[in-house]
């Protein structure tokens, strides 16, 4: 994420102007928008034309700075897309004031950010603008007769390809080495700085060896891990080992199965944990946590009109950071934050144990 632009403005709020560079970038903008916040970029709108001169076309798109006054905001990770919407409240037409218009960003797309920036949404920012210098890492874990390769992004890991066959004797086996092959084209598109290859076995030995013999520039990025599955399970085993980190300082998804493994050998010692957000906003305001864990997801609902828990939970975010509290928002796309999900989405990590 690039941040061009900072600015006080009237009303003890913030322009921030940013240019988000990856899907990554426009993920972390989902939470750092909420409803009442103006936001403000270029975009096209369609223009309905019914005078006495023209005939109505049924509208033509014309390119326009608008400013929205921000209603709704929606991820969609497999358009790359962010749509952010609203009513207009400034225009470079001002014959469109008024009128409700949905912001499309997506990578490239600069767009200015109005609002009071709470500290989470702030240390997003942050840590977009950091992940900029991280490397794209890729995963691929390999057994006889079948391949799975996974990008690992900060919203999470995700399944690009899955390479199947068998191998062997018989009928239908395929040589090895077209299962290599192909392994070898999948990584070679995926352009990533980095590739972890692991699996049970020799057959990544094999892989590598083959891939190096034919792609030698995919090989020069690869790093082999022993784990005991492939496909989902595996990937879980390179993260859970560190892997990643090796080449990506620490990740995001990293982190968070630390802590949610943390979170829960905890509870089964029924030592310094607490989970729900009557039991999180106590802890809070004795000062006992050490770490606040967060999803994402229920933080934003939290903070809107459908929020259902009966606590203020930026309240609780509050005084975490004011009495030392880390405070860590979880992605709901990983497994950690499906877990953090089961116990009601909100949990710390104490200092000491509450009676």
């Amino acid at each position: 994420m690039q941040i061009k632009d900072r600015e006080q403005v009237e009303g003890g709020r913030e322009r921030v102007t940013v240019v988000p560079e990856s899907v990554d970038d426009l993920w972390h903008l989902q939470y750092v928008l909420e409803p009442g916040d103006r936001v403000a970029g270029d975009t096209t709108r369609r223009i309905q034309r019914n005078d006495d001169q023209m005939r109505d076309t049924g509208g033509e798109r014309e390119h326009m700075w608008v400013a929205i006054a921000v209603e709704d905001i929606e991820f969609h990770k497999f358009a790359n897309r962010l749509r952010v919407g609203g009513e207009i409240v400034a225009c470079s037409r001002e014959d469109q004031l008024g009128f409700h218009h949905t912001l499309n960003v997506e990578e490239r797309d600069e767009l200015s950010i109005e609002k009071r920036f709470k500290p989470d949404q702030e240390a997003r920012l942050e840590e977009a603008e950091e992940a900029t210098e991280n490397p794209d890492v890729a995963i691929a874990t390999v057994e006889e007769g079948q391949a799975h390769v996974h990008t690992v992004a900060q919203y999470g890991t995700e399944e690009r390809a899955t390479i199947t066959g068998p191998t062997g004797k018989g009928e239908y086996a395929r040589e090895r080495s077209e299962l290599f092959s192909e392994l070898g084209d999948v990584l070679k598109r995926q352009d990533a700085d980095a590739i972890i290859l692991a699996g049970p076995g020799f057959t990544k030995q094999d892989a590598y060896k083959y891939i190096e013999d034919n792609e030698p520039e995919v090989a020069e990025k690869i790093t082999m891990v022993d784990t005991a599955a492939v496909g989902d399970r595996g990937v879980h085993e390179v993260l859970k080992r560190g892997a990643v980190a090796d080449v990506q300082q620490e990740t995001r998804i990293e982190s968070e199965a630390e802590y949610i493994d943390e979170l829960t050998e905890r509870m089964a010692q029924g030592a310094k944990a607490a989970y729900g957000p009557e039991e999180v906003q106590q802890a809070a305001d004795y000062g006992a946590i050490d770490r606040l864990l967060i999803l994402d997801d229920r933080l934003r609902k939290e903070r809107g009109p459908e929020g259902e828990w009966d606590i203020d939970v930026d309240q609780i975010v509050r005084t975490t950071e004011q009495k030392g509290g880390e405070v860590t928002v979880f992605s709901s796309e990983f497994p950690p934050g499906q877990q953090l999900s089961n116990l009601g989405g909100i949990a710390a990590l104490l200092r000491y144990r509450l009676e």
